[in-house]
């Protein structure tokens, strides 16, 4: 680190650059305050204005796992001639799990003085990124580069020395340039493309991402990208450059046709040296770091903005034959075996079973769907719930796909299921293929006759929810109607009794106020015990109620607190009516965490008591908090 500042030191002498004198400034940033539990997190330590940086100490990371670093960072910013350097240290993070969490500040010395940062926050949300995030929170890795600090001990280029007569833009365009690589142009639907954005410059810049690329019609996986400062050599046309990756993604395509890649735009502020002012050996550059380097006087540089664009890329995406497509086939491209096991094979009719199927291989697995079950009669299946565990730095991403089946057996006895199928398309082999479990044998006592706790949307045998409302449509609409009709009567009927109170309540003040001859006071109703109904569950043995009659309970506030009809309420009713009431964004997202935490023991195979009560203190919590806030 010592090593480096000296090097930044002898090159604002080789600039004629004048340091300010503002005083050292130590802080700690992150590349985002909000991400989701699959998403990496970078926190940046900088020391700005220092002479000399002794130490940085990192604080504890007790709730994160540091995927890379410290990544040791330097640089400077020159405006007017006054220049501002810092020494940085990155760590790049991802969380253990769910929460609000604070990073405590870190420690420093410089220029013989103790230093400390501020503290940074960070909310870690419980849903999972979209593909194309890539699963990273920070989208410019690249930002704020200098393609030539502390570089590695290569002969520097002496492009950034102007010749007299010599057309300054024309010098930019011959000795950088931004452009996209693709590993294939054309590819099957589902088959990944990896796209590399790169900068190549043979000249002295700082610079920026300042328009990222999106993928329209991809599902995109971005890979871990290189250290802010490092970079390689690459020949084009014979010309040597310093080239940094900007970008590099896998794309799966999700359509067939023509799919455009969007450019990418990088900002360089890039400084030239006239070559009239080289008063000393004509290879200064090759000795910019010596100590015999001159001083370069303001009116010996040339400063300029460019911005620079990737050419247009596309790719030509194939559709998958539709010849021999097998039965099951429901997307799934790469190359794949299955397995099944039951989570036991001896249980009773109280108890329910699990089926879990393992789909394993390379390919768009995220993008995979659950194998259709064929249930023997007698069975009643229940939703399935999947798990993801692969790696995405690998191309195609490997690893493996869990989906867990859970269902109950009525009768005792001895039951085989049959194979399960799982068909893809092999992009390689240019056909379809088909692998298969074994069946499994397993064995049903008679229970005491307890149902089993299970609660889910109900799948009995080959029947569907959507065979089921089609059969049943004239009931279910029927039963829809009336619920919602008898809603807006209760809801009538208690907004004409709170009026009447209210009313009631205003004349019998207003009366004794001209009696008594005193000053009108505002009167308060009591309000409504939301959740009275949900105390008598909290601590009772029936989990499914409680869920039930507590998800019942928050709707029906917010329903009256939003002031929205109760069949209307949903996630994105309620945030748009948060926002309009000018309500914190922090209590909204805490109310969302609560109502999608109820809705997971809602349809989860089965709902945990032991967490009855955290969340009836969460919704409590939250609904005293919302009425701090004025209708």
């Amino acid at each position: 680190m010592q090593s480096f500042l000296q090097k930044i030191t002898l090159l604002l002498l080789f600039t004629g650059a004048r340091f300010s004198m503002a005083q050292i400034k130590f802080s700690a940033s992150v590349s985002a305050q909000q991400i989701s539990k699959n998403e990496f997190v970078q926190l940046k330590l900088s020391v700005e204005n220092a002479k000399q940086v002794e130490q940085i100490n990192p604080p504890q990371f007790k709730n994160f796992t540091i995927v890379s670093g410290p990544n040791q960072e330097s640089g400077m910013t020159m405006i007017n001639g006054d220049v501002t350097q810092f020494v940085a240290l990155n760590y790049i993070l991802k969380p253990k799990s769910p929460g609000n969490f604070t990073i405590g500040a870190a420690t420093a010395k410089a220029d013989g003085k103790e230093l400390r940062s501020n503290s940074v926050t960070v909310q870690v949300s419980n849903t999972l990124a979209a593909n194309n995030s890539g699963g990273s929170s920070f989208s410019a890795p690249f930002s704020g580069i200098d393609p030539f600090a502390d570089a590695a001990p290569e002969t520097p280029f002496r492009d950034n020395i102007l010749k007299k007569g010599e057309n300054a833009m024309e010098k930019v365009s011959k000795n950088m340039f931004v452009k996209v690589d693709l590993d294939k142009s054309s590819c099957y639907i589902g088959e990944p493309v990896i796209a590399t954005y790169k900068l190549y410059t043979r000249l002295k810049s700082e610079s920026n991402l300042v328009k990222n690329p999106s993928f329209n019609g991809f599902s995109v996986i971005d890979l871990q990208q290189p250290d802010n400062g490092s970079y390689r050599r690459e020949k084009v046309n014979g010309r040597d450059y310093n080239v940094f990756i900007i970008r590099k993604a896998q794309l799966y395509p999700l359509q067939s046709g023509k799919l455009d890649l969007e450019p990418a735009e990088v900002d360089n502020n890039i400084t030239l040296i006239k070559e009239e002012y080289l008063n000393r050996q004509n290879n200064l550059m090759d000795d910019i770091f010596g100590e015999s380097a001159d001083a370069i006087p303001a009116e010996g540089l040339e400063n300029h903005k460019v911005t620079l664009r990737s050419q247009p890329a596309a790719v030509m995406v194939k559709p998958l034959p539709e010849l021999n497509v097998p039965a099951g086939f429901k997307g799934a491209v790469g190359n794949f075996s299955i397995q099944a096991q039951l989570e036991k094979n001896n249980f009773t009719t109280d108890d329910a079973g699990k089926l879990k199927i393992i789909i394993n291989g390379e390919g768009n697995l995220q993008l995979i769907n659950s194998p259709e079950i064929q249930w023997p009669k007698g069975f009643e299946a229940f939703e399935p719930s999947a798990s993801d565990d692969y790696i995405k730095t690998t191309v195609p991403v490997s690893g493996r796909k869990i989906i867990d089946y859970p269902f109950t057996v009525a009768e005792p006895g001895n039951y085989t299921l049959p194979a399960v199928k799982f068909s893809y398309f092999d992009p390689r082999a240019g056909k379809y293929k088909t692998d298969s479990t074994g069946p499994i044998s397993f064995t049903v006592a008679k229970g005491t006759g307890k149902k089993p706790a299970i609660v889910a949307v109900n799948k009995t045998g080959n029947d569907n929810m959507l065979d089921k409302f089609i059969s049943n449509r004239r009931w279910v609409i029927s039963t829809v109607a009336i619920l919602i009709i008898c809603g807006l009567i209760f809801w009538l009927s208690y907004d004409k009794k709170k009026e009447t109170a209210l009313a009631k309540a205003k004349e019998d003040a207003t009366a004794l106020r001209v009696a008594k001859q005193e000053p009108e006071k505002v009167v308060v109703i009591e309000e409504k015990n939301w959740l009275e109904k949900v105390s008598y569950l909290v601590h009772g043995e029936d989990s499914t109620a409680f869920y039930n009659e507590l998800n019942l309970a928050l709707k029906s506030y917010l329903a009256h607190k939003l002031n929205l009809p109760v069949q209307t309420i949903n996630k994105k009713s309620i945030t748009e009516e948060l926002d309009k009431k000018n309500i914190a964004v922090l209590t909204s997202i805490q109310l969302q965490q609560i109502l999608n935490d109820i809705e997971l023991q809602l349809y989860a195979p089965f709902a945990e008591k032991e967490k009855m009560q955290e969340l009836y203190n969460n919704t409590a919590a939250i609904i005293q908090l919302l009425d701090t806030y004025k209708n």
